[in-house]
């Protein structure tokens, strides 16, 4: 009984302990500074301003993106219209060479009714298509290629007839029925041309002809 009577003293200031420091702790809260009605309305207007800001930023932004994409689709239909002009007016040179052509035809068929001197007129003629094709060659790169007596060239030549030759041992262009021409580095029309199918001779007259070449 006396030991339990000693021990109770001690358990007593601990607990003791221990309220009184949850009081102090309390009266340290209780003491932090408020912050008073004016402060409030401080930082609310603060808030509020900064909001503002805010909103007028993302208003500024938004102008901003619809004037760039207005911006954007004026460029996009003036390029279109730009397009559009220079497809239309793209032979503008050409046609205006042409023109020019076109008069001296002129000249020349009024010069025939005049004289009627078939002689002048086809001179005429011929010198309009050779300054004709000239001009074509010189601003515009067309050239009209040969093909008679050359080797068919499939790339260049349309074969639509065929005929038998002793005189060629591979097919070679013997007619020339419509003139081929190449633009720049470009086949832009083949020639059609008659082509040689070369002969084959039978074995007795091949070896009758080398005989006869060597004798």
């Amino acid at each position: 009984m006396s030991k339990e009577k000693d021990e109770q003293p001690a358990v007593s200031e601990e607990v003791t302990e221990t309220v009184d420091a949850e009081l102090e702790s309390d009266l340290q809260e209780s003491q932090e500074p408020v912050p008073s009605e004016s402060e409030e309305k401080e930082e609310i207007a603060a808030a509020e301003a900064r909001v503002r800001e805010l909103e007028e930023e993302v208003s500024s932004l938004k102008d901003q993106y619809l004037r760039k994409q207005a911006d954007f689709e004026n460029f996009r239909k003036r390029m279109l219209r730009e397009k559009e002009e220079a497809l239309k007016f793209a032979n503008s040179n050409l046609l205006s060479d042409l023109i020019t052509i076109i008069d001296d035809f002129e000249r020349a068929i009024k010069s025939s009714n005049d004289s009627r001197d078939f002689d002048s007129f086809h001179s005429g003629i011929e010198l309009i298509e050779k300054q004709f094709t000239a001009m074509l060659d010189r601003k515009y790169g067309l050239k009209r290629f040969e093909s008679l007596g050359e080797e068919f060239d499939p790339q260049k030549h349309e074969a639509l007839m065929m005929g038998g030759s002793a005189d060629h041992d591979s097919q070679v262009v013997l007619e020339d029925f419509q003139r081929g021409y190449i633009l720049h580095d470009r086949v832009l029309r083949h020639a059609k041309v008659k082509v040689s199918n070369p002969v084959t001779m039978p074995p007795e007259e091949e070896s009758e002809t080398a005989e006869a070449e060597t004798t």
